[in-house]
């Protein structure tokens, strides 16, 4: 049986000699991204990149999902790698001359990269059947930017797509992060990356002219209270130790100088890292909420759309995907982080069924400070093409580690 340090001899050598193709795939897909669970266009350019190779394809029948699977050489387990495929509604203000050609449309979370990641590591994994005791499932998703595209694609049958004992036994994920120096590796067991859940709240009072507002039921000030009463909520109901966060990013009112309107309309996201907390904000949102409306004889309708789950790492994974980084890109470049973030993904659909990991991939432009950077989701951020070397040298790696 060939060793570990045997498997990943040369790996990145070989991500290197891909990285023309690679880059070439990222940039023709960052010039017509696409949004949501609809992505024709770059459907069809994954599967033309993928045309040559030796897997059997499947198509996702309401979503544009790719699912690939590669057969080794020997009967094994199978081991799951993702790529999100689906952009942001941004109009993109960057000086490349790949830019989006898109208006209203921009890859500006990085998705274009792991595509072409994963794509590379499919022809990287398809030159070394022989070492593959086993196969690998290629996840193709659309829909992750809130659209819950691995959920459409583990109902329309994911994790059963390479047959009845292929049903994976590990996940991994890498997401590219322009806030992080080039080529270094960040992960962590447990808690990831938060739950996220959109809250919306319609306060309805009595319209009237401004100058007697004694005369209306004002629910501007109704709203305004709501935004300071939620805020004291998460300090007095919810464990200090157990991070929550709340935002009310969005109020509509109102629409002149003079009157004082029927409704005020707030929006905002929670993010948690435990259910039994999330559950717990829930019903302090709509209780909060409810009576503060009262207090100025006015009405609330609260609702909560439930968002992604808490990502959780498996811990054994996580470990995993550390001891590789160290024996891939160098131990200097591997780092666990201290605390998740309280961003959201929904690659946690993929965890809660499988054992895996995800993982946060460098991409820092050089000659900037990471911490200035334009992070993920800003129309300026800039991703630095040359760690795309070490991703697909890990996505190759996680499957022939797994399937030595």
């Amino acid at each position: 049986m060939p060793t570990a340090d045997s498997q990943l001899a040369g790996l990145g050598d070989q991500a290197r000699a891909l990285q023309p193709r690679t880059v070439a795939l990222r940039r023709a897909l960052h010039r017509h991204p696409e949004l949501g669970l609809d992505l024709p266009r770059t459907r069809d350019a994954v599967l033309a990149e993928l045309a040559d190779l030796p897997l059997q394809i499947h198509l996702g029948r309401t979503v544009s999902s790719v699912v690939a699977v590669l057969e080794g050489a020997r009967p094994g387990p199978t081991v799951l790698l993702r790529g999100d495929m689906d952009a942001l509604p941004l109009h993109e203000e960057t000086p490349l001359a790949f830019r989006s050609e898109i208006d209203g449309a921009m890859h500006a979370c990085g998705h274009d990269t792991h595509v072409a990641m994963l794509a590379s590591a499919a022809r990287l994994l398809a030159r070394r059947r022989e070492q593959l005791s086993g196969r690998v499932l290629l996840m193709f998703q659309p829909g992750e930017e809130g659209h819950h595209g691995a959920r459409y694609m583990i109902d329309e049958g994911l994790l059963a797509k390479a047959g009845p004992a292929g049903t994976p036994e590990a996940a991994y994920a890498l997401h590219i992060s322009a806030t992080l120096p080039v080529g270094e590796l960040h992960t962590r067991p447990g808690p990831i990356m938060a739950a996220a859940d959109v809250l919306r709240v319609m306060v309805t009072g009595r319209g009237g002219h401004a100058s007697a507002p004694h005369d209306a039921r004002d629910p501007v000030p109704a709203a305004a209270a709501m935004v300071g009463a939620l805020q004291t909520m998460l300090s007095r109901r919810v464990d200090a130790h157990q991070p929550a966060v709340l935002t009310i990013a969005h109020i509509t009112a109102g629409t002149t100088n003079n009157i004082i309107p029927e409704t005020a309309f707030l929006e905002g996201t929670l993010r948690t890292m435990a259910e039994p907390v999330r559950a717990l904000v829930h019903d302090e949102i709509h209780r909060v909420c409810r009576h503060t409306a009262l207090a100025y004889d006015c009405v609330a309708d609260v609702q909560i759309e439930p968002g992604y789950p808490v990502t959780v790492n498996d811990h054994d994974a996580a470990g995993r995907v550390g001891e590789l980084g160290a024996r891939v890109l160098g131990r200097r470049r591997v780092a666990t982080m201290p605390n998740p973030i309280m961003g959201a993904e929904d690659f946690s659909y993929v965890l809660r069924q499988v054992p895996g990991a995800l993982a946060f991939l460098g991409a820092c432009p050089p000659g900037v400070n990471p911490e200035s950077a334009a992070p993920n989701h800003s129309n300026r951020v800039l991703f630095d093409e040359s760690a795309m070397v070490g991703g697909v040298a890990m996505y190759a790696g996680l499957a022939l580690d797994a399937l030595r």
